[in-house]
């Protein structure tokens, strides 16, 4: 009987192994309730993400929201105002078309889920009964025009530009985000821990194509491509 593959071992979510610790994350940065206009008080490095983090002082409370490119020490954040500018929160139905924006909420109120990476950003393409934004995959998604984002770009881009020279630092700056720095293919394991693994040489031995309803274990290569429907 062969083993779980990594991808169902992730999947099960109860190995500490695959969880990104919890004491390297700052704050959750999501979008806060009370409406107002903060004043950001220091920039930090956030190890469990990819970009930086402010914290905004907002009347005798403060929250942390993630760093637009930028934004300052001392700057004035808007927080529920109709202002168009870097690193406001604004409802999406206050943006004019042709505004970047990121850390959208998926619904109103749920403090933003969308495009919080570094270096991203998303466009409103339109505005009517539901906000259309082009996300940097190129996908299209209608929001609520309620949801709130924040302007700008997210900071942290080129990040990748920097080479890592040691392995050890690639491992550990992946384990923060609790993503694996080092993946081993499947033609390259034993019979007993991949689909792929064995044989003589290193080759996969079956079609790389599998159905969309294969099992977990036998989920691997590439999915067959779906049939095409006449219109």
């Amino acid at each position: 009987m062969g083993k779980n593959l990594p991808t169902q071992r992730r999947g099960r979510g109860t190995s500490p192994t695959y969880r990104s610790p919890s004491h390297r994350h700052i704050d959750a940065a999501k979008l806060p309730r009370k409406a107002g206009e903060g004043t950001v008080v220091e920039i930090r490095h956030a190890p469990g993400r990819s970009a930086p983090i402010a914290r905004v002082e907002l009347g005798d409370t403060e929250f942390f929201m993630i760093a637009s490119d930028g934004l300052q020490v001392g700057q004035k954040v808007p927080v529920g105002q109709p202002r168009v500018e870097r690193g406001a929160i604004v409802p999406l139905r206050d943006l004019p078309e042709g505004t970047l924006v990121y850390n959208v909420e998926l619904t109103p109120g749920d403090g933003g889920r969308l495009v919080r990476a570094a270096g991203t950003t998303a466009v409103v393409v339109s505005q009517g009964e539901r906000t259309v934004l082009r996300l940097p995959s190129g996908q299209f998604k209608e929001l609520n025009p309620r949801c709130r984002a924040i302007v700008g770009i997210v900071a942290g881009a080129g990040r990748k530009e920097k080479p890592f020279y040691k392995a050890g630092k690639h491992v550990h700056a992946y384990r923060s985000k609790a993503k694996s720095a080092i993946v081993v293919r499947g033609v390259a394991k034993n019979p007993v821990d991949h689909p792929h693994g064995g044989g003589a040489h290193q080759h996969v031995g079956r079609p790389s194509t599998v159905s969309a309803g294969a099992p977990p274990g036998r989920k691997v290569g590439r999915l067959s491509p779906k049939r095409k429907r006449r219109k």
